[in-house]
């Protein structure tokens, strides 16, 4: 999929988060402490990512999800940048650095997707 035309419609900040995986700095994302009813959504290509009822504070300062919704597409590779060994979650579709997983997360799934605010759009349900 080409994403140079979704691209243009990119804050600087977004652009630097999903194509150049670059992260928002804690408890600054519009998204880290959002708790309406709705699913988000890959800032890069619109592909559903996660619903408000796997949302929760994990105290991080970035949205966290302990599952992705049924229909989103991620792919999760190995990432060792900055002196560790993380699992980064990129969306399927677009290729777009969303965040990372850890297994820390809360249950059913004991999975952590702390997820960046600026690779994300928020759809309220209506």
């Amino acid at each position: 999929m080409s994403t140079e035309h979704q691209d243009t419609n990119l804050t600087p900040e977004q652009y630097h988060v999903i194509r150049e995986g670059g992260t928002e700095p804690a408890f600054t994302g519009k998204y880290w402490n959002n708790k309406a009813a709705g699913q988000y959504k890959c800032v890069g290509c619109g592909q559903p990512l996660f619903g408000s009822d796997t949302k929760y504070d994990s105290g991080s300062g970035w949205p966290s999800y302990w599952e992705p919704l049924p229909e989103a597409q991620l792919t999760e590779i190995v990432d060792r940048s900055l002196g560790m060994v993380r699992t980064e979650a990129r969306c399927a579709n677009c290729d777009a650095h969303l965040g990372h997983v850890f297994p820390d997360g809360p249950q059913p799934t004991g999975q952590r997707y702390c997820i960046n605010s600026a690779a994300l759009d928020f759809e309220p349900e209506t």
